[in-house]
């Protein structure tokens, strides 16, 4: 016999569309309806979702999938809302909240470990564990907040270290299939903050599990340019995965609010890369830009410094406050909508583009 279990005291609309939708084999699934968005977000703004529930498996997913698609439904993936913006009519289908577990040794030798990561792991979590085995290569990436699910979808990345450089495959359910399927990491299409998940195929896959390839070695310098200047200062030249890990936390904390104390989305615009043509030019007016080649005669200009330069540090913009330590994010100190933020954003952008010629992109993703 089947069952689903309604959570008591939340609305509903229909409680058989509801059966119908999340009821299969001998298994049920919590639904909840009519749920503020706001409240699994951290940017802590945007309306309400008309279904809700937490998936533990990839038959979870491959189920709640295909009675959607059967009741015509949307359904969207919700890791830990850290890069996630809702709008304020909210998701008229089901958000599906990522939960599978994992930690697997999928093979190790003298050179690295292979590892086997559920989709709903907190990242954070798995860069200690890999640390604490004495592993390196994610290490940098410490402190990021959100799912290893997540971590594909935008590439994540910090302190010159980013998920596609240890990635080799990541296994998905094919919403049009109906089944799962390997994607290598070449198929995955990574450059920066971007990959085929959030580009030509968003709404395609979801990604239930990670594996990456770690190394057994230890860091070693040259050092992104802020860690670097952190490990001089403190005088620390012998570094471990550790090491490396516990400057990065002690940077993020100095420069990053905590979304639980002080509502925001992280990095809330991409560091912006332009051609070596757009750079000679930006040069030519303001010769401090700071700039990082990429190879390819591209480069990257920090999009905190060319906000920074707007005058816009500190400032309070429709009760969205521009951070004073680091531009690149935005705080939710008073807004109550996402027409707030909207507005705040639009002036952001303005502001660069009247001064530089530049257009900057958001980073996290809008349902």
């Amino acid at each position: 016999m089947s069952y689903v279990r309604i959570v008591p005291g939340v609305p509903y609309v229909n409680e058989s569309e509801i059966w119908f939708i999340f009821c299969y084999n001998t298994s049920y699934m919590d639904v909840r309806t009519n749920i503020p968005l706001k409240n699994f977000t951290t940017m802590k703004l945007g309306g309400n979702a008309r279904f809700m529930t937490d998936v533990f498996s990839k038959e979870d997913v491959r189920q709640l999938h295909l009675n959607a698609q059967k009741q015509n439904l949307p359904v969207f993936t919700l890791g830990g809302g850290s890069n996630t913006i809702v709008k304020d009519e909210g998701f008229n289908g089901i958000v599906m909240r990522m939960r599978i577990p994992g930690f697997e040794v999928e093979s190790d030798d003298i050179f690295g470990t292979t590892i086997k990561v559920g989709a709903g792991e907190n990242w954070d979590d798995v860069v200690k564990k890999t640390v604490e085995m004495g592993l390196s290569g994610i290490e940098a990436m410490s402190g990021i907040p959100g799912t290893v699910g997540a971590a594909p979808v935008q590439n994540i990345g910090a302190y010159g270290q980013e998920i596609a450089d240890k990635l080799i495959f990541v296994n998905v359910y094919d919403h049009q299939a109906g089944f799962v399927v390997t994607k290598t990491n070449q198929q995955c299409k990574f450059s920066y903050r971007d990959s085929i998940f959030r580009g030509e195929a968003k709404g395609l896959y979801t990604i239930v599990d990670v594996t990456l390839r770690l190394h057994k070695s230890n860091p070693e310098p040259p050092f992104y340019s802020t860690l670097q200047t952190y490990l001089d200062e403190h005088q620390i030249s012998h570094y471990t995965p550790q090491v490396i890990r516990d400057a990065v936390l002690a940077i993020r904390e100095d420069k990053l609010p905590d979304p639980a104390k002080l509502p925001n989305a992280g990095s809330f615009f991409k560091n912006t890369i332009i051609d070596e043509w757009q750079l000679n030019e930006l040069l030519k007016e303001y010769d401090d830009t700071p700039h990082y080649e990429m190879g390819d005669k591209r480069y990257k200009i920090p999009t905190g410094w060319l906000i920074e330069q707007t005058g816009k540090k500190g400032q309070l913009i429709n009760g969205i406050r521009v951070h004073d330590k680091n531009c690149l994010v935005l705080i939710n100190e008073s807004a109550s909508s996402y027409s707030d933020l909207d507005a705040a954003r639009s002036e952001i952008i303005g502001a660069v583009r009247d001064k530089f010629r530049i257009a900057i992109e958001q980073e996290p993703l809008e349902l």
